[in-house]
């Protein structure tokens, strides 16, 4: 079955939701475990100069909030007895970073959730698990909120 799970997090009760499922399933075929946040350490392009240091601020709050998200996770995925890998990957495109820590820990299966936004909100916001699905070869399972 599968060997090694890949659960991208981004903080939110689905996130959360797809960690549940993947420890559930981790358990019965004993897998291991990779647990991951991505960040984008600019989101926003200061027009002015004396905006640069709360850049560098923002920047370093975004990548401290993504290690506790994924601390926390380990912590779960560990006291359910399992092996657990970790990663907090700074990159502006989500769904490459998945799909690059996939690779690197020889993933056999992602498990994502989905928000399941539509119209204009997946306009705007766009769907970091349609994009997953689209670049990739391997299994991924969609939990729903």
């Amino acid at each position: 079955m599968y060997t090694h799970l890949l659960v991208p997090l981004d903080g939110s009760p689905t996130s959360e939701a797809a960690l549940t499922q993947a420890i559930a399933l981790a358990k019965v075929c004993g897998a291991v475990v990779s647990v991951m946040m991505v960040y984008d350490p600019y989101p926003y392009i200061a027009a002015a100069a004396e905006y640069g240091s709360y850049q560098v601020q923002l920047a370093e709050d975004l990548r401290l909030e993504a290690e506790q998200t994924v601390n926390a996770a380990c912590a779960r995925v560990q006291a359910a007895g399992l092996q657990v890998l970790s990663h907090v990957v700074e990159l502006k495109q989500v769904w490459r970073a998945v799909l690059e820590v996939a690779a690197s820990d020889k993933a056999d299966l992602i498990v994502m959730g989905s928000h399941g936004r539509s119209g204009l909100d997946k306009l705007v916001m766009g769907s970091v698990t349609q994009r997953v699905l689209q670049h990739t070869l391997l299994p991924v399972l969609v939990v729903r909120d």
